[in-house]
């Protein structure tokens, strides 16, 4: 048969697998551990560019006008 029927492809057996609660409950915890752990890391990723971005902002700012002046007449950043 070259091609199977679609009337057979709803009739075939089906594939049943079973598995404990205890094994189940490990399964889902792994799963959870997992996904803590890709946060974390993303989390930390994003601190760090952050933390990158905040410095290169702070370099772009244009100083404060008069501020030479100020340092002439002793004033400090008031």
């Amino acid at each position: 048969m070259l091609y199977p029927s679609l009337f057979d492809s709803f009739f075939a057996p089906s594939r049943v697998i079973v598995v404990s609660e205890e094994r189940l409950q490990q399964a889902e915890q792994e799963a959870r551990r997992n996904q803590l752990a890709v946060l974390d890391n993303r989390i930390e990723e994003l601190t760090k560019y952050r933390t990158s971005l905040s410095a290169t902002i702070k370099k772009m700012e244009p100083a404060k006008v008069g501020a030479d002046l100020d340092a002439l007449d002793g004033a400090s950043d008031v």
